[in-house]
């Protein structure tokens, strides 16, 4: 499946802390920056995007405890890219939805990393993550 097509497949099956985020980041909500959902960027479909900030927020549910290292490259790889990434629980985005607005809003707020230059397949750089 092309990475479009199963992207517009995840808009349409949003999990319920995708939705409430949404609600509060779609059409300019949200101090006035553009996010975009089920993003892709590169290789990988991020939750959510604004590239005005370069900032990607992602929402794991109980699987991502397993997908830790996986997490971590796509992070790594991201950040090379110039992106911060932020990552929120389910359970966080539903039950503590203002707090986890307010750290986004920090995120929008602070300075925008530059992109680094390509590396060699052998180098890695620390992600740039923020985990709440």
């Amino acid at each position: 499946m092309k990475l479009v097509e199963r992207a517009r497949r995840l808009r349409k099956e949003s999990t319920d802390a995708e939705k409430r985020l949404w609600l509060h980041l779609r059409a300019h909500r949200y101090g006035g920056h553009k996010f975009k959902r089920q993003q892709p960027i590169g290789r990988y479909i991020v939750d959510f995007a604004c590239f005005d900030a370069r900032l990607v927020i992602e929402i794991d549910g109980g699987q991502h405890a397993d997908a830790a290292r996986s997490d971590s490259i796509r992070d790594a790889w991201l950040a090379r890219e110039g992106f911060r990434v932020l990552r929120f629980w389910n359970n966080e985005v539903l039950e503590n939805t203002e707090g986890v607005m307010q750290k986004i809003l920090s995120s929008l707020d602070a300075p925008s990393p530059r992109p680094s230059p390509t590396r060699g397949e052998g180098e890695r750089s620390a992600p740039r993550k923020i985990r709440s």
